[in-house]
């Protein structure tokens, strides 16, 4: 029971799987099983991680030591029941959004192994540098959990559902919101024949500024400087190429800088 993870069955085989066996195989952690529901996709890392496969969830190994569900929100739903026969054995999943109770009702030995990244298979990265999110339903299961978070990484906290939630959403805000915004001036620089590589080292320098700034005290920019002429240029601009931008605009720059509301922005 005291024994720590050597032996781990990959329950998906996307990015999260993949980079996750890549980092613990490098650690001396062996993946002896990749599961995915189809064949081909198992098969490819598994081939990478010189294991076994299967797309059958009644055909795992039954002697690892975690059984790590690297696999949508929803998909965690439905292979839960189908796991049950492993209920002795500690089993864990990776989710920001999901708590670890889902396994409350099939397993006695559960947790979560969560790294707080976005992650892509085709892009190296450092896992030492990435927050690991762990919680357990065992006190001992979270000494596990946390003993194999530190092999990868040198952020390793412990984090309930609750706390994992809020941390979820915060993380949608800061990377995903932030990307669509990227995403919406890319496309309109290029209807403007305008290079989207001139915003590249402006986005590296704001992520760069707040490793050592609080955000607050990072903000710079028309409405923190409650600058009105620029804002009032701007939504000309807005209003002339891109209307859809007008009301995004405005909800940004009154949560910036809440005062303009009075001002009446239009």
């Amino acid at each position: 029971m005291n024994a720590p993870i050597q032996h781990i069955v990959l329950i998906g085989a996307g990015n999260m799987a993949t980079i996750l066996g890549r980092s613990l195989q490098a650690v001396g952690i062996h993946v002896v099983q990749v599961y995915n529901r189809t064949i081909s996709s198992a098969m490819v890392l598994a081939k990478e991680l010189s294991c076994k496969y299967t797309d059958r969830l009644d055909s795992l190994d039954t002697e690892a030591d975690l059984y790590l569900l690297c696999v949508s929100d929803q998909a965690i739903q439905g292979l839960v029941p189908e796991l049950a026969y492993l209920e002795d054995k500690l089993i864990a999943h990776t989710s920001g959004a999901t708590p670890g109770s889902v396994f409350k009702e099939h397993f006695s030995r559960y947790g979560v192994f969560y790294p707080l990244q976005s992650l892509s298979k085709s892009q190296e990265i450092d896992l030492s540098q990435v927050p690991f999110c762990v919680d357990a339903g065992l006190a001992s299961d979270l000494h596990k959990l946390e003993k194999l978070a530190q092999q990868l990484s040198q952020k390793v906290f412990k984090i309930n559902d609750e706390q994992r939630s809020l941390l979820h959403v915060a993380a949608v805000f800061v990377n995903n919101f932030s990307n669509h915004l990227y995403a919406l001036m890319d496309e309109w620089l290029k209807e403007e024949d305008i290079p989207f590589d001139l915003l590249r080292p402006l986005i590296l320098g704001g992520a760069l500024k707040v490793q050592d700034l609080s955000p607050r005290a990072a903000q710079t920019g028309p409405a923190i400087r409650a600058d009105q002429d620029t804002i009032a240029r701007h939504l000309e601009i807005l209003q002339e190429k891109r209307p859809d931008l007008i009301e995004l605009y405005k909800n940004f720059t009154l949560s910036i800088n809440p005062d303009l509301a009075q001002n009446k922005i239009t």
